[in-house]
């Protein structure tokens, strides 16, 4: 890790608690998009190159990395790959005959869900965010029934079967995963009058109205879901999503139902997420309009494009290419072949990028620092949008002038 304390005192219970000091998604560009060649050796040696953003254990922030790391040793203790282990040792024994570890093992995709963005202002189909390599964050593919089944055992604290006769955790080790690990601030409002909010071991933990809700939501480019528990009252709930504005739509129908089964008055959830996607859209919009109208009004500055052209390349992420092509500036990833595109001049020594990748909206600036005849010397990215997903960490990047090769 970063420091050596931290790595000495760092446990498997930090891998799954998002409390590593690390910012939120630090990495997470080795495998999102998909695409890229990083292997599970670039992630456990890439650690020690993240800056902490907080005190060890101190702060939540979410880090799918860390559940790499986790299905890795998974591999290394029982001999199976995390694919494999999740396969035989769950999906397996609790009957879940249509939920795959990798989209590559559905051989009849007939009936399998088609993920769908909106990133380009009409709803279209995508392709399937296929991560062959880190299956561990976030990568089965499951469906309502089989998602019930996975329910049921939690509610009957691991056992499963007809008889509950089989085990697939302890009762001891359901109450490690349902404990708060990692605490945050609860919701105070007097519609759900919560005194603890938290994260366990893969959950979210808080309660409503004195009853406890586990849950945890899923994301992936076009697709989004939900699942809750309240095991007071034995109930359980899936919701499965095939569009990015997905989460708007989990929302809505999670909290109504949740609210019936509290029997709390009426509250509407669509109405609230509505107005919140319309305002996030909006402020979103307008930052990434005014950008492009700089870039436009911008076009007729005449920039020395030599100054720019070169290899850079970052401890973790390895190198990229400023490059000329068709008489336009151009950026690429050598390591993940879909973050390439044009880079077009917006002010002072920053560019804009707009990615031939459009799936997401993931638009960066590049930001380069010059030397003292004006040549460039090294890079600072961040994405444009302020609604840009957390996982396109490229505030991370430190992308170094090198020698071409």
């Amino acid at each position: 890790m970063y420091n050596e304390y931290v790595t000495q005192n760092f446990s498997i219970a930090d891998l799954l608690t998002h409390r590593s000091g690390l910012g939120l998604g630090a990495g997470d560009l080795m495998f999102w998009p998909e695409g890229g060649d990083f292997d599970i050796k670039d992630v456990l040696t890439n650690f020690q190159h993240f800056e902490p953003k907080s005190a060890f254990r101190t702060k939540f922030d979410y880090d799918n990395n860390l559940y790499i790391v986790a299905g890795e040793i998974i591999s290394r203790i029982s001999g199976l790959s995390w694919e494999e282990f999740v396969k035989t040792r769950i999906i397996e024994s609790l009957s879940m005959d249509n939920s795959y570890t990798l989209v590559t093992r559905i051989t009849d995709k007939s009936n399998v869900a088609q993920p769908h963005s909106t990133e380009t202002d009409t709803i279209r189909t995508i392709s399937h965010y296929e991560q062959r390599k880190f299956g561990a964050a976030g990568g089965i593919y499951s469906n309502v029934n089989d998602m019930c089944n996975w329910l049921l055992v939690q509610l009957n604290e691991g056992k499963y079967g007809n008889s509950l006769e089989d085990t697939l955790f302890t009762r001891s080790s359901q109450k490690q995963m349902w404990k708060i690990h990692t605490v945050l601030n609860a919701d105070t409002s007097k519609r759900y009058n919560a005194h603890f909010k938290g994260y366990g071991l893969g959950w979210n933990l808080t309660d409503h109205k004195g009853s406890m809700i586990v849950h945890h939501g899923g994301y992936v480019p076009g697709m989004a879901s939900r699942v809750v528990l309240i095991p007071d009252l034995e109930f359980g709930m899936v919701v499965l999503t095939n569009t990015d504005v997905g989460g708007a739509v989990v929302g809505t129908t999670i909290w109504t139902i949740v609210d019936k089964y509290l029997k709390l008055d009426k509250y509407d959830w669509l109405e609230y997420y509505l107005k919140r996607f319309k305002k996030y859209k909006s402020e979103g919009d307008s930052v990434t309009t005014t950008v492009w109208e700089t870039v436009e009004s911008a076009k007729e500055v005449e920039i020395n494009t030599d100054d720019y052209i070169g290899i850079y390349k970052d401890d973790w992420f390895g190198k990229i290419e400023v490059f000329m092509n068709d008489n336009q500036l151009w950026f690429k990833a050598y390591r993940s072949p879909k973050l390439n595109g044009p880079m077009h001049y917006y002010k002072a020594n920053a560019f804009a990028i707009k990615w031939e990748y459009q799936d997401m909206n993931a638009d960066a600036f590049v930001i380069f620092s010059l030397d003292e005849e004006g040549k460039a010397q090294n890079i600072k990215m961040k994405g444009i949008s302020p609604n840009i997903d957390f996982s396109f960490d490229f505030q991370d990047l430190d992308l170094i002038r090198v020698e071409e090769e």
